[in-house]
């Protein structure tokens, strides 16, 4: 049986036999004995996105009391969900991010808790997932940024609306009225000021 540690782009944890690009975490929220979530989503601000591959190291799943981890379809959904790339793993998409952020965002040498700060107030609401009127057009946003629309999620490439699932992206057969942006306010200010999320192949 999959075990809970998929996260959708509205954040949530669910179970799913589907892989995702990256790897990443929210602190630690499991149980090692039975490898199950706690009723807490997070145990820290730092939603971070992590390679699922670095200097062969290889890790138990949820099997120690290190940090918990989750998985991605992309970093599109990892954006909308709220996480940020690993200064650590990914030092330079971390780089490239955070020159992105400061140029999107009209800021200058902000720290990696300083952006998670951001986030944190961005990705939540009364502890659930927080929704964000749209800034421009859906035709308009930046390649990479997702929206909600009926409970649906959408990523936005070349102007066109791709319909996200567990196993990949399908085009869009509605038109996407009254639609939210999931991905928070400054990661998209980002996106906008050049950084490219590496997106999950059914995208092109």
């Amino acid at each position: 049986m999959p075990l809970q540690n998929r996260v959708t782009p509205t954040g949530d944890i669910i179970a799913t036999a589907h892989r995702g690009l990256f790897t990443g975490n929210r602190g630690i929220i499991h149980d090692p004995a039975t490898k199950t979530l706690l009723k807490k989503r997070w145990s820290s601000p730092a939603w971070i996105t992590c390679v699922c591959e670095f200097r062969g190291w290889r890790r138990k799943v949820m099997g120690g009391r290190s940090w918990t981890e989750l998985f991605f379809l992309d970093e599109a959904t990892a954006f909308a969900a709220g996480h940020r790339p690993c200064f650590f793993c990914r030092r330079d998409d971390a780089n490239r991010f955070r020159a992105a952020w400061e140029k999107g965002n009209g800021v200058k040498s902000i720290l990696a808790r300083e952006m998670d700060a951001v986030l944190h107030g961005e990705r939540l609401e009364r502890g659930k997932k927080r929704l964000h009127p749209l800034p421009m057009p859906v035709q308009k946003l930046p390649d990479g940024a997702m929206v909600q629309h009926a409970e649906e999620s959408f990523l936005i490439v070349e102007g066109r609306a791709l319909h996200w699932s567990m196993a990949g992206y399908q085009k869009a057969e509605a038109a996407l009225k009254n639609a939210m942006l999931l991905t928070p306010p400054s990661t998209l200010h980002a996106l906008s000021a050049g950084y490219r999320p590496l997106l999950h192949p059914s995208a092109s």
